[in-house]
């Protein structure tokens, strides 16, 4: 197998990758840090698990909290940090759960998609450094409802969750993922036994549906 050079001389830019699904604000980002001699660009993909294995190490990966394939935010820093990569969140800021999972699993900052060119362009360079990037809604989710206990869902479960507490009946959830409604069912006890083993019981679906929104994955 052949193997890729990844030294990096003292002037070269710094490395980066972009993880956001969607196209145009992928397409803007790509724009953006072209213009920066500091900073290449080395892939912009749709979740953490398509960064190619030869992109690796980055210096930077820039990456949205709400992904389609599932992801939960932490787990997502989690696999970027096992690469030795720091993370800069670039969000619209629609949900703190989402924030507050990320800043508790280590990312260097979290900045929104709605602040100035400059401003974010400033941001990114500064965290491909290694730097921290003290912004309000980083220290906010830092400092929120910090005492919630992880319950530990698999992708999986979290599907399953968000569909079932937004109200879909057992039998609706089956139809959309393909499972039988047993299967479903048994999904669901496994989920209020998770939550309740880390002291967030939710033996109700009203409070299946707060602890789904309690860890983002219902829109406020």
């Amino acid at each position: 197998m052949a193997t890729v050079d990844t030294s990096k001389a003292p002037n070269d830019p710094l490395r980066i990758a972009l993880v956001e699904d969607h196209k145009l604000v992928a397409l803007g980002f790509a724009d953006l840090v072209s213009a920066s001699a500091e900073l290449r660009l080395v892939c912009s993909v749709g979740a953490v698990s398509e960064i190619a294995d030869d992109a690796w190490p980055l210096d930077l990966v820039v990456l949205d909290l709400r992904l389609e394939d599932g992801s939960s935010p932490a787990e997502n820093v989690r696999a970027i940090h096992a690469h030795g990569s720091a993370v800069l969140v670039l969000t619209g800021g629609e949900n703190a759960a989402l924030a507050r999972s990320a800043a508790a699993a280590g990312v260097l900052g979290i900045v929104r998609k709605s602040e100035p060119l400059p401003t974010i362009m400033q941001a990114i360079v500064a965290a491909a450094r290694g730097e921290t990037i003290p912004t309000t809604e980083w220290a906010a989710a830092l400092d929120a409802d910090e005492h919630l206990g992880d319950a530990g869902l698999s992708a999986r479960e979290r599907q399953i969750l968000a569909l079932y507490a937004s109200g879909e009946k057992a039998q609706a959830v089956a139809f959309q993922t393909g499972l039988s409604r047993a299967t479903v069912s048994q999904y669901v006890s496994r989920i209020r036994t998770k939550y309740s083993r880390v002291g967030r019981p939710a033996p109700t679906k009203i409070e299946l549906n707060a602890r789904a929104r309690e860890d983002g994955l219902l829109l406020e």
